[in-house]
């Protein structure tokens, strides 16, 4: 997996990114600088990502619990911003129509460097569909926005 995932970003890099600035959605604060990363730091990255989004599956993601996981808060620079987040996901599972809004998988999709210490994450959640007489599942796909900032890689939510 570690080597499939640095060939696609070997070849990203190589292909300059083709169409990934015009990508809308959250955007990097300006007053926070960013820092070069080596290879061994976008492994670390992957590890991270990967990490992150496991712990989302299989587990109801609209719970006090949940919410207060202090494992989850680890990938946020602040509060605010871990807040914000929670939100957004809490509320595209419902729109989703996760039953108890639970998803059963998360699968990290693609990860792509934009620029020095900036990366987007696409991953998609996948579980039974909550509406009745649904007996197919249903799956969403987000992308997300990571930042490396003082040796650390952490989500940058939209603004809701």
């Amino acid at each position: 997996m570690r080597a499939r995932l640095a060939g696609g970003t070997l070849l990203w890099l190589v292909l300059g990114g083709a169409g990934c600035g015009a990508a809308a959605g959250p955007r990097p604060d300006p007053n926070v600088p960013v820092e070069a990363v080596s290879d061994g730091e976008i492994v670390q990255f992957h590890g991270r990502a990967e990490a992150f989004y496991q712990r989302l599956s299989k587990r109801r993601v609209n719970t006090i619990a949940t919410f207060q996981d202090p494992a989850l808060r680890e990938y946020f620079r602040t509060e605010g911003a871990y807040s914000d987040y929670y939100a957004n996901l809490v509320q595209a599972l419902v729109d989703a129509h996760f039953e108890r809004n639970r998803p059963l998988e998360a699968e990290v999709q693609e990860f792509a460097l934009e620029a020095p210490g900036r990366a987007r994450v696409r991953f998609r959640m996948a579980g039974d569909n909550g509406l009745p007489l649904r007996f197919w599942s249903t799956e969403l796909e987000r992308e997300d926005r990571w930042e490396r900032v003082d040796g650390q890689w952490w989500i940058v939510p939209g603004k809701l």
